[in-house]
């Protein structure tokens, strides 16, 4: 402020009396127990303990489990991926069969050199295409004589025919076939009726 005289009065810049010496020192308060005399207790901490403890190995179980889901799925998919394809070769294989039953064994033994070297190229192309199939986990189903299991063949006709069991696989009209422990293709088959119970 300005006094009468124009000049500016000095600015008093002490502390108020009250404000550093009257202050009291800050003292940490002591530790109070907990009003509930379990917390914070042996009990109480042993009982958190056992929790953790059975969380964690929940959570072990769970990864555990996930872990074998998972490579039960790859080793699946190493198996059965090529599902689909395998369905698509068998028309193939089926073809090549076909080819060959259309050629009696007569004209077999009478054919020029031309057609045997042709017949032979068709066995032989029909043999690799099999071997492939194999290779890659693909088994056929040859159930001739074998008692008919409806998970893996089909029945398309009954037989009458006492000489054998009855239930017995007397005739294959189509091969089938396996992929792993799968079905890829029930054998479609004649069934023997009439004969003894199986």
């Amino acid at each position: 402020m300005a006094n009468s005289n124009g000049q500016k009065e000095p600015q008093d810049t002490s502390a108020p009396e009250d404000s550093v010496q009257d202050k009291e020192p800050v003292v940490s308060k002591p530790y109070v127990m907990p009003d509930d005399p379990e917390e914070g207790s042996v009990e109480a901490l042993t009982k958190e303990v056992a929790e953790a403890k059975d969380r964690t190995l929940r959570t072990l179980a769970e990864m555990e489990n996930l872990r074998k889901r998972t490579a039960k799925e790859v080793a699946d998919a190493r198996t059965y991926g090529i599902t689909a394809f395998a369905r698509d070769v068998l028309d193939i294989a089926d073809n090549l069969q076909r080819a060959l039953d259309a050629v009696p064994a007569e004209a077999r033994e009478a054919a020029d050199a031309g057609l045997k070297a042709l017949i032979e190229g068709v066995e032989i192309t029909e043999k690799s295409l099999h071997k492939a199939l194999e290779k890659n986990g693909v088994s056929r189903l040859d159930p001739q004589g074998e008692k008919f299991n409806p998970n893996f063949h089909q029945a398309m006709y009954e037989v009458p025919d006492a000489s054998v069991p009855s239930g017995t696989v007397v005739q294959v009209v189509q091969g089938g076939y396996t992929i792993g422990e799968r079905v890829l293709r029930p054998a479609l088959v004649a069934v023997s009726k009439g004969g003894a119970k199986a």
